[in-house]
């Protein structure tokens, strides 16, 4: 028996070498069950527990899916419940996490963040943060430093890239885009229509903990995507 080696892709880089500031990618977002339930039946076990607070995350692994960077990962939480509130009660961290959410969704579809037609607001519903395990869509990457001197820096999320910005198309078709750093002056923002996306107790998740059973949804809200017998929402091969 002998192993052919010729045909194996090129050595990953360094772990310690940090995808450059502003590097633009379409990348794949896995979930990693942190042990603590969700709000839905399908998020039990999936999300995680803050040490320091009332706060319950999704931890979230990235992977990069084309271009110089293939296969280099980096990693983030996002706050789903708990934490600091606002005026209304409201997390404030699920607030920022499901603008984020609506965003991937919005990449990955192909869909302008300005449609509010019936057919863009159904795409936008899921039955639970686990349909967002696999989401493929363009993304922006910053270094973030690290205030901790026993920690290195770290890549993170800059922003997801939506269909109505330019750079979009050729991300998803998987080239190479001229890097924007987050430090340099910032780019005017596409408007979006916060109406669009439905509230969290319309798609049964909740700013409190509470236990994983659903909550009903409100009349007149959408329909939740319907879920592929391997899991993942129908939205996301559409």
């Amino acid at each position: 028996m002998s192993y052919d080696l010729n045909d194996a892709a090129p050595q990953m880089a360094p772990m310690a070498e940090l995808i450059p500031d502003g590097t633009f990618a379409k990348v794949m977002m896995k979930l990693r069950p942190g042990g603590t339930n969700g709000a839905t039946p399908m998020d039990a076990g999936l999300l995680k527990a803050s040490p320091h607070s009332d706060a319950r995350m999704l931890d979230c692994e990235f992977t990069v899916i084309e271009g110089p960077y293939a296969r280099r990962k980096f990693w983030q939480n996002f706050t789903v419940a708990g934490g600091k509130l606002d005026e209304k009660g409201q997390s404030k961290g699920w607030n920022i996490s499901k603008s984020t959410f609506r965003a991937m969704v919005d990449s990955a579809l192909g869909l302008d963040p300005n449609d509010v037609s019936q057919v863009a607001r159904e795409k936008r519903v899921i039955g639970g943060l686990k349909q967002l395990d696999g989401i493929t869509f363009a993304a922006r990457i910053m270094v973030e430093s690290s205030e901790n001197p026993n920690y290195r820096d770290s890549n993170r999320l800059a922003n997801v890239v939506l269909p109505n910005e330019p750079a979009h198309a050729a991300i998803m078709r998987g080239e190479q885009v001229a890097p924007e750093p987050v430090n340099a002056p910032p780019r005017k923002a596409p408007a979006q229509t916060p109406a669009a996306w439905s509230a969290p107790t319309q798609a049964g998740w909740s700013s409190t903990p509470r236990s994983p059973a659903a909550a009903p949804a409100q009349p007149g809200a959408p329909a939740a995507a319907a879920a592929t017998p391997g899991g993942a929402p129908a939205w996301l091969n559409s």
